[in-house]
């Protein structure tokens, strides 16, 4: 591994973001696609460039990224803790900034399993009394 590369490993609900942050001009490729190809609305794009702008390092690492499961916002989310985690390898004092705004915490929530007797995790069949 280069000195000048950065790894970090995001999750959230089942998708899991391999991302490696290369000193650059702020490209973003997401498993070899175009940052806005991959993620075409911009509520999700600002969701993964919010580590960049809370640090004041967004025009300064190109972000390459790998993203198994899960669905787009998923995927984004754990993109968005992968960058967080690996600029915590570039700047350790970063992480009181990135702590403060939640983007070092792993989101825990999980989709709840089907129960046997409903149609879904709670909801149930109707009622009927005759």
């Amino acid at each position: 591994m280069a000195e000048n590369q950065l790894w970090g490993t995001g999750r959230r609900k089942t998708s899991t973001a391999r991302v490696r942050l290369v000193k650059g001009e702020g490209k973003i490729l997401v498993n070899r696609r175009a940052f806005e190809e991959y993620f075409p609305i911009a509520l999700t794009r600002k969701i993964i460039t919010t580590p960049l702008t809370v640090t004041e390092t967004l025009g300064r690492f190109n972000v390459e990224a790998n993203i198994r499961g899960g669905g787009k916002s998923g995927q984004a989310g754990a993109l968005r803790h992968g960058i967080a985690r690996a600029l915590l390898k570039f700047n350790e004092e970063f992480r009181s900034l990135l702590r403060k705004n939640g983007l070092l915490t792993r989101d825990p929530r999980m989709r709840e399993r089907k129960k046997y007797g409903l149609k879904k995790a709670r909801k149930r069949p109707q009622f009927s009394k005759r």
